[in-house]
């Protein structure tokens, strides 16, 4: 019998962007994220090393893991031609959704991305991004976004616990884009190359506090390729409208494991020490994700952002 497929003899990988490790490898550091993950086992800083490996991140998160931007930066180390690169794929899954959605929404919604991670509303606001044109097909075109491999979705969880997929609330999400070099062109859409200062600013690591959420999107990409699901938690801090907010929930053994994350060294984590008193039981490691060397601070582990594959 022909053109039969047998189960056993078919194989499903789910690719991703080229990740931070493939993205040194690219630049000629093969070696970079197994001494990485020596410190990180180690519970050691890597003291002047810290900051060339900062920059090597912050060169990933312009670049990006597309293969095409990557090849375009080796070949040019010009990085107007990698934004280039990176418009032209934006425009070809904005094509692709067209495609398959031709209402239009399923596009609204993918520019709208940075726009929503800025405004820090907790959750995605689907009357936002087309403009109260919600309609009977919005479910279903958010399903076909969550496959199409463009988009990482992080679910709000209702019951901080183990076995987070029971509680997880399918309308109440935040999208991220699956390539945060992507992310960085997506959020400067409407500015020129030479005016967006997001490529200097990163670079020098003078990035602002409210442009935080690339972080946040980079961290939801490294989580997501080290094959964890994303799951969030906000739970009212009893001042008017205002929640406490955990960025990413990891599931370890019968522990919790909550994350926040910050763009700059400061080590304010309010979110975090409520939310562990409040389910102290259920926590294993605490961890706060931001730009400086690891330390600890009180029980909370503070970690460089570069050792997010590890987690």
């Amino acid at each position: 019998m022909q053109n039969i497929l047998i189960p056993s003899e078919e194989t499903r990988l789910t690719l991703y962007p080229l990740d931070f490790e493939e993205f040194l490898w690219a630049i000629g550091k093969e070696t970079g994220l197994k001494f990485l993950r020596m410190f990180y086992e180690r519970h050691l800083q890597l003291g002047p090393s810290h900051r060339n490996t900062l920059r090597d991140l912050r060169l990933y998160m312009l670049v990006g893991g597309m293969p095409q931007a990557i090849d375009a930066y080796l070949r040019t180390n010009n990085l107007m031609q990698v934004d280039n690169i990176k418009r032209n794929i934006l425009e070809l899954y904005n094509d692709d959704f067209r495609k398959i959605d031709s209402t239009g929404q399923a596009s609204r919604m993918l520019f709208s991305i940075p726009g929503q991670l800025t405004g820090n509303a907790g959750r995605f606001q689907i009357a936002t991004a087309l403009e109260g044109r919600k309609t009977s097909s919005t479910d279903t075109v958010i399903a076909d976004m969550a496959d199409s491999m463009v988009v990482n979705m992080a679910y709000h969880i209702t019951a901080p616990n183990v076995g987070m997929n029971l509680s997880r609330s399918l309308s109440t999400y935040k999208m991220f884009l699956l390539d945060t070099g992507l992310f960085v062109t997506l959020a400067f859409w409407d500015k020129k190359y030479t005016e967006n200062v997001i490529y200097n600013k990163l670079l020098s690591d003078k990035l602002e506090a409210n442009l935080g959420y690339v972080y946040e999107n980079l961290v939801a990409q490294m989580l997501r390729s080290s094959g964890n699901q994303l799951y969030y938690y906000t739970f009212p801090t009893g001042n008017g409208n205002k929640n406490y907010e955990i960025d990413f929930l990891l599931s370890r053994g019968n522990k919790l494991v909550p994350i926040e994350v910050k763009s700059s060294g400061y080590k304010t984590h309010k979110s975090l020490d409520v939310f562990c008193d409040k389910y102290s039981s259920r926590i294993g490691e605490r961890i706060l994700l931001y730009t400086k060397d690891y330390c600890k601070d009180g029980a909370t582990t503070c970690l460089p952002v570069y050792f997010t594959p590890f987690l």
